[in-house]
């Protein structure tokens, strides 16, 4: 064997054992670098050489650096970071959201109540001009926070469509360099050793992009990761990365939406498929949170505008001659948005158009839906699908659903043609108040009621409220009571001529209002046999205060979310008060619901992280007790060959005596 062999097996220990000063100098230095996984050079013994005396080994062999990697640590650790940046983005998105619907004086709710509230001086002073200015400025007051709160809403919108454009662009520039490293590790896979800087670059960019996008990844043979996101859309594959794009959503060109795109096609991403992500999150809120609040909004500003519009138009305001009251507010149109994919004429324009109008606006519920033919092909049976609980009726030309009558238009749309109905969504961004004149208050009603000095009964006039705006006052009714026990007959006669027009019976019992003529009449006390009550036009609309009274009672009135029970009569529903309360505790839990969750995968991706770390990261106290080691066998070695060196000079000296 010789000198040469203990020669080249100090060489091979001192350069073994640099590379492992030189793998631990480099942990070392990239002990602080987020991403970057622990290396190890990997030695092994030569193959020793047979010899007549046995096997002498021949030192050891550097065969690779490896990097201390586990698969599935990284791919839950980026899994959990993309939930959390979920979750933290919905919660954030959701505090904004909550500003909309301040409590106390400064929330919708307080305003609309200060309205109502005015009506109570009104009807105290029917004909002071002041106590009707304050009205009108109430009214403003209204009119101006439900719209304020609308504005809200399209900035929250505005806002929330930025960071959506922003997080593409970022994932787009992600998926770049991920298939520019994907480039780079292909090229020297054929060197046959890992290229362990690129593949902790790329595990570093794909656990980025996952803080936007829930992604899934797949190895390739030769090297490169597939990237794929929305349950596979292919987002990465080998050298190629294809162009997240955002776009007015197809079905409300007010909202975004995504796609990818790759050679020229989209393939659009619905939000459900996202998984997580602070873009999934942002769009979770986005289609469901932000849609859920500006239908509440809406709802509570249809259903009090049309009541307080409807009640004035049943009173008389006071003008020369005195006329039915104008509506005090105007509010936004309902909507119906044909989806972008619909079909169209040679010009551009969607071929079928559908119609809209609110039948009865204490019925609207604080939904969007969704119209599409029916999937069964009935000829004039459409589908509607309520969005806010997944209900699905069958519907036709002319029907009322949910407070709204349908228009269903001409030609018949193709089977693929869909509707967005807002019945509700944009009734508060037009919200404003249309009456100026504080003479057209109409705080009076158009008939009063008047009892008979003959009646001997308690009965007294409780309220007479006009429930119709059909309403007849040239019409004077006469109710005569026939027993003791509520049965009375009625009468209407012309006013003027005294012609009867018709009559009737009927039975009146306490707390039921005796309806007549499109009034109704409410008692108190019991009335007599012989009693008798007169309903004739008003002869001082000027000092009557009915209809303000009128006004008054909404207060107290469930006006919002009626509908129609199971006996057929109109239900449930709260005030407009109750309604505003209860889309503040809709938002709440929904923020207190976000909050947790944030905090629960923020605690979750922290711990997935440092399970990760604590078998990939560099421990630097580790790495100095390597670095010592390595330097006391890289001097051992040198001594080896100082040794052979010494013994080679020796046997040369032999050699020349």
């Amino acid at each position: 064997m010789g000198t040469t062999t203990l020669m080249s097996i100090g060489l091979r220990a001192m350069v073994a054992n640099y590379a492992a000063l030189q793998t631990t100098g480099h942990n070392i230095a990239n002990a602080g670098v987020d991403g970057y996984s622990r290396q190890q050079a990997e030695l092994a013994t030569a193959q020793g050489q047979f010899t007549g005396a046995g096997f002498f080994g021949k030192g050891v062999d550097v065969q690779t650096v490896t990097r201390s990697h586990d698969a599935y640590l990284t791919r839950e650790a980026a899994t959990a970071r993309s939930l959390s940046a979920m979750d933290s983005a919905r919660y954030g998105a959701l505090q904004d959201l909550e500003s909309v619907f301040p409590i106390g004086e400064t929330g919708v709710g307080h305003a609309a109540g200060q309205f109502l509230n005015a009506a109570v001086d009104l009807a105290s002073r029917p004909s002071d001009m002041a106590a009707r200015q304050v009205v009108l400025a109430r009214a403003t007051d209204a009119a101006t926070r439900f719209a304020a709160a609308d504005d809200q809403l399209n900035q929250i919108q505005g806002n929330l469509s930025e960071q959506v454009s922003a997080s593409a662009d970022a994932v787009n520039e992600l998926s770049a360099n991920i298939a520019a490293v994907n480039q780079k590790i292909a090229g020297v896979k054929a060197l046959g050793q890992p290229p362990n800087d690129l593949l902790d670059e790329r595990d570093r960019l794909i656990s980025e992009l996952s803080g936007y996008l829930q992604v899934s990844t797949i190895p390739a043979d030769d090297g490169t990761m597939g990237v794929f996101v929305a349950g596979g859309q292919r987002l990465v594959l080998g050298a190629s990365a294809a162009t997240i794009r955002t776009m007015p959503d197809p079905e409300d060109s007010s909202r975004i939406s995504l796609a990818v795109e790759e050679s020229g096609f989209l393939r659009p991403l619905q939000d459900g498929s996202l998984g997580g992500g602070s873009i999934a999150g942002l769009m979770r809120f986005q289609n469901h949170d932000l849609v859920a609040a500006r239908n509440q909004l809406g709802q509570m500003a249809t259903a009090f505008a049309s009541a307080v519009n409807a009640q004035q138009s049943f009173g008389l305001d006071m003008g020369d001659p005195p006329q039915a009251g104008a509506p005090v507010f105007e509010l936004g149109d309902p909507q119906v948005l044909p989806n972008a994919a619909n079909q169209r004429t040679a010009s551009g324009s969607f071929v079928s158009q559908i119609g809209v109008t609110i039948a009865d606006a204490q019925q609207l519920q604080a939904s969007e839906y969704e119209l599409r033919t029916d999937p069964v092909g009935s000829t004039g049976v459409w589908q509607l699908t309520r969005r806010s609980d997944g209900l699905v009726r069958s519907v036709m030309d002319g029907d009322t659903v949910d407070g709204f009558t349908l228009n269903l238009g001409w030609p018949q749309p193709a089977t693929t043609d869909r509707f967005l109905l807002q019945p509700v969504s944009r009734a508060a961004s037009g919200m404003r108040r249309a009456l100026d004149d504080p003479r057209g208050l109409a705080a009076a009603s158009p008939v009063a009621a008047t009892l008979s000095p003959a009646n001997t009964g308690t009965a007294s006039v409780a309220s007479l409220t006009v429930v119709d705006a059909a309403v007849d006052p040239e019409q004077t009714a006469q109710i005569t009571f026939t027993s003791d026990t509520g049965d009375y007959s009625w009468e209407l006669r012309d006013r003027t001529s005294n012609a009867l027009l018709s009559s009737g019976t009927a039975v009146w019992t306490a707390g039921s209002p005796i309806t007549l003529n499109g009034y109704e009449l409410q008692l108190s006390g019991v009335p007599r046999n012989g009693d008798a009550i007169s309903v004739a036009k008003t002869a001082h609309p000027e000092a009557n205060n009915t209809n303000a009274l009128a006004l008054v009672a909404l207060r107290d009135r469930e006006l919002v979310g009626r509908s129609v029970q199971s006996n057929g009569q109109l239900g449930g529903g709260q005030t407009v008060n109750e309604a505003y309360a209860s889309a503040m505790a809709d938002i709440g839990v929904r923020v207190q619901g976000a909050r947790v969750s944030s905090e629960v995968s923020a605690t979750v991706a922290g711990q997935a992280e440092q399970t990760r770390a604590s078998g990939a990261g560099v421990n630097l106290d580790e790495e100095a007790a390597r670095l010592l080691a390595f330097q006391q066998t890289y001097q051992a070695a040198a001594k080896v060959l100082q040794v052979a060196q010494s013994v080679f000079d020796t046997l040369l000296d032999a050699a020349r005596t």
